[in-house]
């Protein structure tokens, strides 16, 4: 009786306050409704674990069904464990990985490809906004030294669709890039941790931007666009599955209540949940780009084509954006100009006009 009275006495804590003017990340959010609604359904009854359960199956149905493909997928808890499993069953340890130097299995996954591939080497191919160019693949795989004993093997190709700078891939560079990584035998992995934002800026089908363009291996995000924390891998051609379903049981991503994860996926694509949620986030940074990028001082670093919006404003206007108490990132760090803004399936039109507003009240009064 002492222990319950106590729990009674202790003070409430009421739940934190989301900022509602963040643009620093899409990662900012919470899940979208749809997908709280269906979490909460199915946290009703009981279900088979580790992916025996009849919601998981239906996760393969569905992806199978929109990619129009035999596809295997296989949920995981974050995009980083989607690309590093990946790029794992792909790549052998002395394997080399050909991404852009901006990649974020290149930057921000603390080394986690080369952990689970078991140490293969990530080679940097540069090209501008973003995008590998194709010229400089080509000479890289030239002079790579297949089969010399003294170099890294060429294995893989990691595409990211959208690019870390905002910008997209048109399916014929897909294409082309996958043709080639192809024939010097490689296999291509494309990092989709804003798969959807790419697929209604290009108002393509996800088959078109996928294995009809070459594309092996889909790391398919769904956190940053409505789910709480759900991502997949898909692979379009089974055979090559191999050692997966271990490797994601060993570095801890088969989840005992997987159909939680399953859930969230099954709602994100159902009924056109996803698309919506990317269209109004790409509408959102159209709008920001547009209403910043003919101020006095103001460049857009790169052209907005999903839901990223990368611009350079003067001193003065960025200080009173801060002090009007919006978020966002100083791209280079503190004292640089470049900044970028993120937009989500939930931002909100009243906070796009109000940061414009105050940009150009602040670019008025220098």
């Amino acid at each position: 009786m002492a222990r319950n009275k106590l729990a009674l006495t202790l003070p409430r804590r009421d739940p934190p306050v989301v900022h509602a003017m963040n643009f620093c990340s899409d990662n900012v959010t919470g899940a979208c409704p749809e997908v709280m609604e269906a979490l909460l359904a199915l946290n009703r009854g009981s279900a088979m674990p580790y992916g025996g359960d009849e919601c998981t199956a239906q996760v393969q149905r569905l992806f199978a069904e929109i990619f129009e493909h035999e596809v295997a997928v296989f949920p995981v808890a974050t995009g980083s464990a989607a690309n590093a499993l990946a790029l794992s069953v792909l790549t052998p340890p002395y394997g080399a990985i050909y991404c852009h130097p901006e990649a974020h299995i290149n930057l921000d996954e603390c080394g986690a490809p080369e952990l689970f591939t078991g140490g293969a080497k990530l080679v940097g191919i540069p090209g501008e906004q973003g995008r590998i160019d194709w010229g400089n693949l080509k000479a890289a795989l030239e002079r790579a030294g297949f089969g010399v004993v003294h170099h890294v093997q060429p294995a893989c190709l990691s595409l990211t669709q959208a690019t870390e700078a905002g910008t997209l891939y048109s399916l014929e560079q897909l294409g082309s890039l996958a043709d080639l990584a192809h024939h010097f035998g490689l296999k291509v992995h494309m990092d989709g941790a804003r798969f959807a934002n790419a697929l209604v800026g290009l108002g393509c089908t996800p088959a078109e931007m996928t294995w009809k363009a070459g594309v092996d291996v889909l790391s398919f995000g769904a956190t940053k666009n409505g789910a709480w924390a759900a991502e997949a891998v898909v692979f379009f051609h089974p055979n090559q599955v191999g050692d997966f379903e271990f490797r994601r049981k060993r570095s801890g991503h088969l989840l005992s209540k997987m159909r939680f994860l399953s859930a969230q996926l099954q709602a994100y694509l159902q009924d056109g949940v996803w698309l919506r949620n990317a269209r109004h986030a790409n509408a959102m940074a159209q709008q920001l780009a547009q209403g910043l990028g003919s101020l006095p001082g103001a460049k857009l670093v790169y052209p907005t084509e999903a839901n990223e919006v990368f611009i350079e404003l003067p001193e003065p206007v960025l200080q009173a954006l801060e002090g009007a108490g919006f978020r966002f990132y100083r791209w280079l760090g503190e004292g640089h100009h470049l900044i970028r803004l993120v937009t989500a399936f939930n931002t909100l039109p009243a906070d796009v006009e109000r940061f414009c507003q105050v940009a150009q009240q602040a670019s008025r009064l220098q």
